[in-house]
């Protein structure tokens, strides 16, 4: 492969990752905005939701900036819960 080609070929491949890695940042900043909503609109204690650990579809488990943790999950019946944890 041409010295060129190897040039070319790094620059994609670079390109593609790090547009990835900064689509799931943005990405993560929406769903811990999302998940500090759902969280006061079920009027629980929070603040702010500063980390989320995605555990299923639809199921994440989020600590808060005052140190509360939840679990925020779709259940069975399709209604959003917010289990305190």
């Amino acid at each position: 492969m041409h010295p060129r080609m190897m040039g070319w070929a790094l620059i994609v491949v670079t390109t593609a990752l790090f547009g990835a890695a900064s689509l799931a940042v943005a990405q993560d900043a929406s769903v811990l905005k999302d998940l500090t909503a759902v969280i006061a609109l079920h009027v629980q204690a929070c603040g702010e939701v500063v980390s989320a650990v995605r555990q299923a579809e639809n199921d994440y488990l989020a600590s808060c900036k005052d140190g509360n943790r939840y679990r925020v999950f779709t259940n069975a019946e399709g209604r959003v819960v917010v289990e305190k944890k």
